[in-house]
């Protein structure tokens, strides 16, 4: 899309609507989970044939020194199928797993396998809470108003003691 729409922002947006009845929940989950996978598999292919040879030439060596290097690769072998899992799940280092993981010569069922699992979990989680969102909106902007009201009222609250006290520290 353009402009470009972080992926986790799309599937909300798909998964609200699915959950106001004008798409499938299935079908969100179906194409964001592929999406993603065909995308973080290509990524883990290119890094695991190009990622090597471009980090060990002199470009490389400067973004990413060989001690640097030699710990991350040491860190996928120790951790292995589990540590990408986990990884995978957390926003940052979601888009580094599969680069590294290539550069560091993880087999492909100790790579993608996991990396297909987190990724269901991660997208089917965020459909079906979207979903669910848009299924019960009426419910949720009731909360959401009452909340507001609370947050303002604190707000009023914090601004004339605020006002008080300053009153106070002038007149002194």
């Amino acid at each position: 899309m353009i402009p470009p729409l972080p992926a986790d922002t799309a599937v909300a947006l798909g998964a609200f609507l699915a959950g106001r009845g004008r798409l499938l929940p299935w079908a969100v989950f179906g194409l964001t989970w592929s999406a993603n996978f065909l995308s973080a598999s290509g990524v883990y292919w290119l890094a695991r044939r190009y990622g090597r040879a471009f980090f060990t030439g002199v470009t490389g060596r400067r973004l990413l020194p060989a001690p640097v290097f030699a710990h991350i690769e040491g860190q996928y072998q120790r951790h292995g199928v589990y540590g990408i899992f986990i990884a995978r799940l957390l926003p940052v280092w979601r888009a580094v797993v599969p680069p590294f993981a290539g550069i560091a010569g993880v087999s492909a069922p100790r790579a993608l396998i996991p990396l297909a699992l987190a990724s269901a979990l991660w997208y089917g989680l965020l459909t079906w809470i979207v979903a669910s969102l848009g299924t019960n909106l009426d419910a949720v902007i009731a909360v959401l108003a009452r909340v507001n009201w609370i947050l303002g009222a604190i707000a009023g609250a914090a601004l004339i003691f605020l006002a008080v006290w300053s009153l106070r520290r002038l007149k002194r």
